[in-house]
């Protein structure tokens, strides 16, 4: 629970800030803990629209997590101690409510004698990934935790790059689609309309292509509303039964990397993520199996996500992992199966990994150029075509007026 309270802290400053807690009476004693004097202390109460959150922990951003993950890791290279390097950090978040709260609570719980862990995984103030909180728990123990932090950061920030890249990517080809269908149905709703009543009065019979934009454009123009209606019913059930349902969030999945390219594209991002966390995890220490497990949590397309889950309760069982994903050849890169065996056979592990996400990342980004490079003229080719194409059968009649 959180508590936003009024006081003076020891230094007869006035604070109005917040604190976690399980109860008000532990509250209390925190504070007091603290030599905070408090005036007034209540439950903090949800705003307007944050009643309508699902789960009372935010999400920290890749860039946040690993901006702060790199300064612990500098301060504590340094020498100084993860306790007074978190208090140095938060005064770097002044105007950020929830990270200054966040880190206030891991001050709090270390305080009171627990491990840098343990405080990261019993705060309720923000929702970390299960691959960061388990780095720290091996890194902590093996006394590597400034070498690990820098490594995560590097991670993280390399995920937080790649995914600005194909978004901006993107950007061009989807305001393109988007300006394309608005425009092509526009001309069929208000345009298309326009002209007929020219041909209404014509007696004469009207060719095929124009007998078509004009049935689409009357179609268009009366069904309007209701085609809006209908694509955002679509677009919000989509969005839907994919966050909720696995079953159709599995298929789609399937279904994406069976698409020509894109396929490609997303099985070797997949694979990427997987060999690079991997790689990170092999060098702090955590168990293979565990690691596999991990790694596999990170990734978002579920049918590769389940290949790896599926091949971790195999290789418990004692078989090798290149083995496991050997039976999945069909949709795992086979290169990367290999890598795998290799790796295992010279205990290389961390090194191939991570040689390994290195070199898939770069085919990506050189798949993605090409895509761009044939989407741009498609997309050209498509708008003005399609708009060529209506402008032709709106002409058509009137060309045959002037020949007959």
């Amino acid at each position: 629970m959180i508590f936003k309270y009024k006081g003076i802290n020891a230094e007869g400053r006035r604070l109005r800030d917040k604190i976690e807690a399980l109860s008000l009476d532990e509250a209390k004693s925190k504070l007091r803990a603290k030599g905070i004097i408090y005036e007034s202390i209540s439950e903090d109460t949800k705003n307007f629209f944050e009643r309508f959150e699902f789960s009372t922990k935010r999400k920290i951003s890749a860039a946040e997590l690993s901006s702060l993950s790199r300064e612990l890791a500098i301060y504590i290279r340094s020498g100084i101690s993860i306790v007074a390097a978190l208090k140095v950090v938060r005064s770097h978040y002044e105007h950020n409510k929830k990270m200054k709260l966040f880190l206030t609570t891991l001050s709090t719980l270390l305080d009171e004698g627990k491990n840098f862990y343990t405080a990261l995984n019993e705060q309720s103030v923000l929702e970390l990934p299960l691959f960061f909180k388990e780095s720290i728990r091996v890194s902590e123990d093996g006394g590597i935790l400034d070498e690990v932090l820098l490594e995560l950061s590097r991670f993280l920030k390399e995920q937080e790059r790649i995914t600005k890249e194909i978004k901006s990517a993107f950007a061009y080809p989807s305001f393109m689609i988007v300006v394309s269908l608005v425009m092509i149905a526009f001309m069929l709703t208000f345009v298309v309309p326009q002209i007929t009543g020219i041909f209404a009065s014509m007696d004469q019979e009207l060719p095929r292509p124009t007998l078509f934009v004009i049935a689409a454009g009357d179609f268009f123009s009366q069904n309007f509303q209701l085609i809006l209606f209908f694509i955002f019913c679509l677009v919000a059930s989509f969005v839907i039964l994919r966050k909720k349902s696995y079953i159709f969030a599995y298929y789609i999945d399937g279904f994406l990397l069976r698409l020509p390219l894109f396929g490609k594209i997303i099985l070797k991002s997949e694979l990427a993520r997987f060999a690079y966390m991997a790689s990170l995890l092999t060098r702090s220490g955590v168990p293979f199996v565990r690691t596999i497990n991990l790694s596999a949590n990170i990734l978002n397309n579920r049918v590769i996500k389940k290949i790896f889950l599926d091949a971790s309760t195999q290789v418990v069982e004692g078989k090798l992992l290149s083995k496991a994903l050997n039976d999945s050849y069909k949709i795992i890169d086979v290169a990367f199966i290999q890598s795998i065996a290799l790796a295992e056979e010279t205990s290389e592990v961390e090194s191939v990994l991570r040689n390994v996400s290195e070199l898939y990342f770069e085919e990506n980004r050189d798949k993605i150029a090409l895509l761009l490079t044939l989407l741009e003229p498609a997309l050209m080719l498509f708008v003005g075509g399609t708009i060529g194409f209506i402008v032709a059968a709106m002409l058509l009649p009137i060309f045959s007026m002037s020949i007959h």
